[in-house]
């Protein structure tokens, strides 16, 4: 069965509340195709886990770049990031009371996704010890190791991940160009269900074996970002 679907197929199955991973660095390899078409869906309540809330705009010149299209439509709920200094809306709406915002430190951020998709039961950091994130609900505890205090903090998951690929074939083995594979790599192991949209849509066979950086076995469904 093909894993190859139209982007309003893709916004259906997304329902309204859905926790949704969205990879990409300050849109640096964020399937914006796919975040457009959901911006424009109605659909919200969401849960977004990504590095950031994007930015007012894009460098050609395009307004609400990335994932600040749907934090500027008031579609996401609650925040969960590293990094919003570049979207003044993210505080706009925090200090209103409308976004939970939960800001993570990046690495830690990064070990948490990596560890859902690497079955773990959680990360152990020194990281946000004695300050805010002790009070976050995704801390579990804190041990002691050799006289070091330590945070115990759950893995994170997602209903959905989106991400993008530089090259994709239609079983959705990934290529990414560059840096733009950032979160996208680690999300794609962490999401219930993997849509990935496709840059370039290639063949089987057409990605050499020791180029693929994300196994097709991941990937739930393809978009083809290059036909529209």
């Amino acid at each position: 069965m093909s894993k190859i679907i139209t982007f309003s197929k893709a916004v259906a199955m997304i329902p309204d509340g859905a926790t949704l991973m969205v990879g990409g660095f300050m849109g640096c390899g964020t399937p914006h195709k796919l975040i457009d078409a959901l911006s424009k869906s109605g659909k919200g309540g969401f849960t977004l886990i990504c590095n950031d809330g994007g930015m007012p705009g894009g460098p050609l010149g395009e307004e609400h770049y990335g994932v600040a299209k749907l934090i500027h439509n008031k579609q996401v709920k609650t925040l969960i990031a590293t990094h919003v200094g570049l979207n003044p809306e993210v505080a706009l709406q925090s200090n209103s009371g409308e976004l939970e915002l939960i800001l993570i430190p990046q690495g830690s951020l990064a070990e948490m996704i990596r560890a859902k998709g690497a079955g773990l039961g959680g990360i152990i950091t020194p990281t946000g010890v004695r300050t805010i994130v002790e009070t976050y609900d995704h801390v579990h505890s804190k041990i002691e190791i050799d006289g070091k205090m330590y945070l115990v903090e759950r893995p994170l998951s997602a209903d959905f991940a989106l991400i993008s690929g530089y090259n994709i074939d239609k079983f959705g083995n990934v290529w990414y160009k560059g840096t733009t594979r950032n979160f996208n790599v680690s999300m794609a192991t962490a999401g219930d269900k993997v849509i990935a949209e496709a840059d370039n849509l290639v063949e089987i066979g057409d990605i050499r074996h020791e180029d693929i950086i994300t196994s097709g076995i991941y990937v739930t469904y393809i978009v083809d970002g290059g036909s529209v």
